[in-house]
């Protein structure tokens, strides 16, 4: 690497960290790529390592691996704990500082609980590998509890599972749960029968999937329901503990809730010290630098972006790669000193796969639902995965399930979930006569 050339700085290896990373390759910077994780993940096929479709290796890539031939790139592995903006330095939780001559943010987001933090401890999210992982066990785990329960009411709540949020995460782990206790794990048990288990999606809003039309909701409900989905609509959960959630005058017993209904940005937002939105979203100038410091950059799902209509620019990987490759777009005007221009979001459409053989596309005037949909949707979600590998074993284990409902990644490993201590029941072993 050039030591003569501007540093850039990059935090997260995300779609807007690494595709600016790319997109700057014979550029005249030196660039380090700072990210907690050694890896690039495809976050949007997350539910599948979640609902045990798929293996960790299978949705991530190593970062070092995928810019092995980008010489002007250094890979860090760390964690940002501050920013001096008028020093131009970032530090890490190691101690390591590093200083910078441009910087971009772009460390994505987490789980937000609106005010009930509590919650997290009973109804985990599903934003990173350890929380799919952590996930895919306790899923798994709730139907080994029910087989050994001897109690019917508490094998009953050990099958009552309840997504909470019904956008495409929520929308996709519903299905799939619902196609894993109908199809996948039939005949399986001796004392319980999987197919008896109620899959709850539950939205405070009017309908599911709201980002998109209408008519298309309505279909993806129907989809859902005929896959033994129960929705729930219009009623927001106000209360979540170990053994159940409250819904609106309603007390339902559930050993398992996810949380899919609230998104946060990373906290490195606030240490910037600029205007940043609910959502802990940074608002950025129209070429996503920040207000005050032209040299710092934020993109992907910690950037306020709006739209020409005013719409916000949606938390999708398609806007954070656009993000990206404008960012290191201006960062090339800035190195010519010639002006930078604002970001425009190109719409490249909207898609939720709902479960086998079902889904929804949006895009533009083209609206698809049911089996074409769902083609579109595994097609384009190949596509742009990233590594021969990872797109042909995707492809592998999507025929497998299809012809056999079979899941290639049930194994629960690790140390086995346990509820908290004041709400789990301990019971004797069965007797195996």
């Amino acid at each position: 690497m050039n030591e003569g050339h501007p540093h850039l700085v990059i935090v997260g290896g995300g779609f807007a960290g690494l595709w600016a990373t790319r997109a700057l390759a014979d550029a005249p910077v030196r660039i380090t790529l700072v990210d907690r994780h050694n890896y690039h993940l495809f976050q949007p096929l997350l539910y599948q390592v979640a609902t045990a479709g798929l293996s960790a290796p299978d949705i991530a890539a190593p970062l070092r691996h995928i810019l092995r031939h980008q010489r002007n790139v250094e890979v860090w592995l760390g964690e940002v704990v501050a920013l001096d903006p008028d020093a131009r330095q970032v530090r890490l939780g190691d101690g390591a500082t590093l200083d910078y001559d441009h910087l971009v943010l772009a460390s994505g987001a987490t789980h937000a609980y609106f005010g009930h933090d509590q919650w997290a401890r009973h109804a985990p999210g599903l934003k990173t590998l350890d929380d799919a992982v952590y996930l895919r066990r306790k899923l798994l785990m709730a139907f080994e509890r029910a087989e050994a329960e001897t109690d019917p009411e508490a094998s009953a709540a050990w099958l009552s599972f309840a997504i909470v949020g019904a956008g495409p995460t929520g929308v996709e782990l519903a299905g799939t749960l619902a196609e894993i206790a109908r199809h996948t794990l039939r005949n399986e048990f001796r004392h319980i029968d999987p197919r008896l288990a109620r899959v709850r999606l539950v939205e405070a809003g009017p309908r599911v999937l709201a980002s998109f039309p209408p008519d298309l909701t309505e279909s993806a409900q129907r989809q859902l329901e005929r896959l033994g989905v129960e929705v729930v609509t219009g009623t927001p959960v106000t209360h979540i503990d170990g053994t159940g959630f409250q819904l609106g005058g309603e007390w339902i017993p559930a050993r398992t809730v996810v949380w899919a209904a609230g998104v946060a940005a990373s906290p490195l937002g606030a240490l910037l010290g600029v205007p940043c939105d609910r959502a802990g979203r940074v608002v950025v100038e129209p070429d996503l630098s920040v207000p005050g410091h032209p040299e710092i950059f934020v993109g992907g799902d910690l950037a306020a972006v709006k739209r020409e209509n005013g719409a916000p620019v949606p938390g999708v990987a398609p806007a954070a790669k656009q993000m990206g490759k404008h960012i290191a777009a201006s960062i090339r005007a800035r190195l010519r000193g010639e002006a930078t221009t604002p970001f425009h979001y190109q719409d490249l459409g909207n898609l939720a796969t709902i479960g086998r053989m079902a889904a929804i596309v949006h895009f533009g005037k083209l609206k698809l639902s049911g089996v074409v949909a769902w083609w579109f949707w595994l097609a384009a979600h190949v596509w742009f995965l990233i590594g021969f590998r990872n797109r042909f074993v995707v492809l592998v284990n999507w025929a497998m399930a299809y012809w056999s409902y079979q899941r290639a990644a049930r194994i629960i490993f690790g140390e086995a979930e346990e509820p908290p201590d004041d709400d789990v029941t301990r019971l004797p072993p069965r007797d195996p006569s």
